[in-house]
């Protein structure tokens, strides 16, 4: 509270001119607290892209699971895209064409490995191949794909006919920016390629009708041998549930709506 003698002094209406205001004290004028500067928020930036950067290492010489999958959850469709509206690298840049002539005038023995991240929707197997074909031939291709609903999770594996092409795809291509996505581009050393890369490889993925392979599991025509031991299970769970609801001291009539087993017909 202000004291006596400042309240005083403070601003009083003027007995003979009351639209006259006398001035306040500069002691009652309160002064405007500072405002406390915010924490500063740690950088994550780069925390970002050193997992970014961790996950790629992850997929670079082997595989994934699916509990770790980024692919294409969302409701998404798969439209592929139409590589012929795309930038030819090889042809625009003069240094990447110059560095190309040179490697086919000097041609390795040896085919080189690249791993490609980061790719956009709707660039697969086709979209891959033919874009990286500018560059040169391209042997194999793997696109990795989740397991049980067959998207994409937006990594590959390309070799080339030639380990300087892909010295020079991978220098090229990293960190080059594609419809949106920065692309990672890595050589893979001949040592370092998994023994099971290549499995399915140059193949085009096709949906699994799991629908329609569950349908027909579960209506084709029952032998004698499954409907017993269907049977077997339906009277085990019901004598369960009885134990259980015994147990609790429940008493409940089960023969109205039990499952009865089935008498044995003999023949005449």
């Amino acid at each position: 509270m202000a004291p006596k003698s400042s309240l005083k002094s403070a601003s009083k209406t003027s007995i003979s001119n009351p639209g006259k205001r006398t001035s306040f004290s500069a002691d009652l004028i309160s002064k405007p607290k500072p405002i406390p500067k915010p924490a500063k928020e740690p950088e994550v930036i780069s925390e970002k892209s050193e997992d970014s950067d961790a996950e790629d290492d992850e997929h670079l010489y082997g595989f994934s699971t699916d509990e770790d999958d980024s692919s294409d959850d969302d409701a998404v469709a798969d439209e592929e895209v139409d590589i012929g509206r795309l930038p030819t690298v090889a042809k625009d840049d003069a240094t990447v064409k110059r560095k190309l002539e040179k490697a086919k005038r000097h041609p390795t023995q040896d085919r080189g490995v690249i791993y490609m991240g980061r790719l956009p929707h709707g660039f697969y197997e086709d979209q891959l191949k033919g874009y990286l074909s500018q560059f040169g031939d391209v042997t194999r291709l793997r696109v990795s794909r989740n397991k049980k609903t067959g998207r994409s999770k937006h990594y590959g594996f390309v070799e080339f006919d030639s380990a300087s092409v892909a010295q020079i795809v991978a220098e090229t291509m990293d960190n080059y920016l594609l419809m949106g996505h920065i692309l990672k581009c890595k050589i893979i050393p001949k040592e370092k390629v998994h023994p099971e890369l290549w499995v399915g490889a140059n193949k085009k993925w096709k949906a699994i009708p799991r629908d329609q392979i569950v349908r027909k599991e579960h209506n084709k025509p029952r032998t004698q041998e499954s409907m017993r031991k269907a049977e077997k299970r339906l009277i085990q769970r019901e004598n369960e549930r009885k134990r259980k609801l015994a147990e609790v001291g429940i008493k409940y009539d089960f023969d109205a709506v039990s499952y009865k087993k089935k008498l044995k017909t003999v023949a005449s």
